[in-house]
């Protein structure tokens, strides 16, 4: 329990930031599960644009400073690894 108000307002703060935060990463999550559906389904193309989408998603939760840059930069890379994998395999 928050003793002065400054503690007081610190707590509401982090309730805040916390409910931006978990908006954030359900939606970098909810991108990166796109390009696994594209990707079991075969469709390259597909998987191509939700990578697209899924990599501007990410970059900005990195940048917010909801994920770690290595993170971010590692889910990125192994997604565009396998839709290259699709892609040649054509």
């Amino acid at each position: 329990m928050a003793n002065t108000k400054s503690a007081e307002k610190a707590a509401r703060v982090t309730e805040r930031r916390t409910a931006v935060n978990k908006a954030r990463r359900t939606r970098m999550r909810s991108s990166w599960r796109a390009v696994e559906e594209a990707l079991a389904a075969g469709d390259a193309k597909s998987a191509q644009s939700a990578l697209k989408q899924a990599e501007a998603e990410t970059m900005r939760a990195v940048s917010k400073g909801v994920v770690h840059k290595n993170l971010g930069s590692r889910k990125v890379s192994r997604l565009s690894k396998r839709i290259a994998t699709l892609s040649g395999k054509k």
